[in-house]
Parts: C-alpha cells; sequence; structure tokens
C-alpha cells in the first residue's frame, strides 16, 4: 500500500519561509518521480514543482520560480520543497505526489498516488 506524508505546513507571515517534507511508503521511491501540487480555497488544484527520479531534473511553475525549491533523498524516500519568499497568494493545501513516470512532468494526469496534503498560510 503507497503512502505519502506530508508534513511541515503551518502559518508564516508574508516573506518568511517553510521547508516542507513527503514521506513515501509502498513504492519503489527512486524509480518515480516526485512532484508538489497545491490549492487555495475555491480554486483548482494547481502545479507547483516537480522533481525526476535521480534528482537531476527539476521544473516549477512561473509562480514560484526563484523562490521554491524541489529536492529528494533517495535513501530517506523523503522529496522536500523549500519555499522562501513567501506571499500570501502562496496560502493553500500542498499536496506530494508520486508519477507513474521517471522524468519530471507538471500533468497532474500523470501522478497515481497522493498524500493528504498540508495547509499552508501566509499572512500579509
Amino acid at each position: 500500500q503507497v503512502q505519502l506524508v506530508e508534513s511541515g505546513g503551518g502559518l508564516v507571515q508574508a516573506g518568511g519561509s517553510l521547508r516542507l517534507s513527503c514521506a513515501a511508503s509502498g513504492l519503489t521511491f527512486s524509480r518515480n518521480a516526485m512532484g508538489w501540487f497545491r490549492q487555495a480555497p475555491g480554486k483548482e488544484r494547481e502545479f507547483v514543482a516537480t522533481i525526476n527520479w535521480s534528482g537531476t531534473s527539476t521544473y516549477y511553475a512561473d509562480s514560484v520560480k526563484g523562490r521554491f525549491t524541489i529536492s529528494r533523498d533517495n535513501t530517506k524516500n523523503t522529496v522536500y520543497l523549500q519555499m522562501n519568499s513567501l506571499k500570501p497568494e502562496d496560502t493553500a493545501v500542498y499536496y506530494c505526489a508520486a508519477s507513474s513516470y521517471s522524468s519530471s512532468n507538471a500533468y497532474r494526469g500523470d501522478y497515481n498516488y497522493w498524500g493528504q496534503g498540508t495547509q499552508v498560510t501566509v499572512s500579509s
């Protein structure tokens, strides 16, 4: 049974930082690209960042490029999202997801396993 468990969310002031973690189990973690998505109230879930199986290729949504960094540790079956210079518009539930492919990709339909989400709230 595949499980993805996010942690690290919380309340932070604008300009602050948070680091999200996602611990994976039940899959061969090093074979899967991983992604982060987010969903704000009343909006659709949107792509944030993705990383390939080896950690050598990453891709970001334009809205977070230069502020967020995705990384992974295959020895710990964990993917991270370092979020700096946070803005109120970054407020959302953040979801970790495992792709059915090894290469990084932004298409939500390519991700077949999802975590339960962690709330990030950025106050102005």
